[in-house]
């Protein structure tokens, strides 16, 4: 798979800074994705963001986008500005559609899908034997934003 140029990932409050891209792999079950740490622009650290290359059951549970902000940082919206810039990975390898998954306690990312226009699909129980359910999850919303749509950003 074409990794792109992410250097353009940024705007007048932080940036994406690349840690790392990785191939799909099969046997994990796990998509081609980005992985970055979400910057201000004077460099400090507030998250990291990962994008997956991918439209599948891959990317069933997790979705495309995932996103963590540190919590000194949290409540200035650093997961939708990261988002949004995300969204530009999305337009560069033509996906038809973009899903953030979220699990439903988690009120703050499910406002941030509210936010980026993403329209709530359904809420999906994590099969027993998939990573996410070892992890603790049980539940995920998912939500959805087609390629007319997120052409707009």
């Amino acid at each position: 798979m074409k990794f792109f140029n992410t250097d353009n990932l940024k705007n007048n409050e932080i940036c994406l800074k690349l840690i790392k891209t990785a191939e799909i792999d099969i046997k994990k079950n796990w998509a081609p994705a980005y992985y970055f740490d979400i910057c201000l622009l004077n460099g400090e650290k507030v998250g990291i963001c990962n994008f997956k290359v991918d439209n599948s059951v891959l990317t069933k549970y997790c979705g495309n986008i995932g996103y963590e902000i540190y919590e000194n940082y949290r409540g200035n919206r650093y997961s939708y500005k990261a988002s949004k810039l995300l969204i530009k990975l999305a337009i560069l390898h033509n996906l038809d559609y973009v899903v953030i998954a979220v699990e439903p306690n988690n009120i703050a990312s499910n406002k941030i899908c509210e936010f980026l226009n993403f329209k709530f699909v359904e809420t999906i129980d994590i099969p027993t034997n998939h990573q996410m359910y070892k992890e603790g999850k049980r539940k995920m919303h998912i939500y959805k934003i087609e390629k007319e749509e997120y052409y707009k950003y």
